[in-house]
């Protein structure tokens, strides 16, 4: 770990206030990279209100929206984020099979058409840094366009968190190994 995380008695009252705030929140514990952003208080509070937004209020149930979650911590190779949105895809619903294949790079084979289209456009957009019109349409047409914006707020966001992560070298709990190579 190359930042030393503050305890709450360490923080300054602006640091402090978004730490309460995050615990407040639906998650009940600060999210892991937020306690690098309190580096940048504002910028911790902006960005915990934002991940918490597209965490638990997208259009999307978990089983769907970790799918996004899990190809932009594939992408990053972001063991940390990995680790965790493993488990929640599994508590979401997400058959094993699929979070192997983003694993493993390989194409997942999905039963519903939606996750499908989720991984496509997430793939798109890390890969080809972008959606091509035939996609786009596709993906509006069986996703809204609220869905597709939340899509790419998902990737966006998870890609910020992805590169806090691996740049401050957030170690994975004692006793875990990562899954990724």
């Amino acid at each position: 770990m190359r930042l030393k995380l503050l305890s709450p008695g360490e923080m300054s009252p602006d640091q402090k206030e978004t730490y309460d705030e995050s615990i407040a929140g639906k998650r009940g514990a600060p999210p892991a990279p937020m306690m690098a952003w309190l580096n940048s208080p504002q910028m911790a509070k902006h960005a915990t209100r934002l991940g918490e937004q597209l965490r638990f209020n997208t259009i999307f149930p978990a089983k769907l929206s970790e799918i996004a979650i899990l190809v932009t911590a594939r992408h990053w190779t972001s063991h940390y984020e990995w680790y965790a949105h493993k488990r929640l895809a599994l508590k979401g619903g997400m058959d094993p099979k699929i979070i192997d294949d983003i694993r493993d790079r390989r194409t997942p084979t999905f039963d519903d058409p939606k996750g499908q289209m989720i991984y496509d456009v997430a793939k798109s957009l890390h890969e080809g840094h972008g959606v091509s019109k035939p996609l786009y349409d596709a993906a509006v047409e069986l996703l809204s366009v609220r869905g597709v914006t939340e899509v790419i707020g998902l990737c966006g966001y998870y890609t910020m968190v992805s590169m806090t992560l691996n740049t401050f070298e957030f170690g994975l709990p004692d006793g875990e190994v990562s899954d990724l190579a």
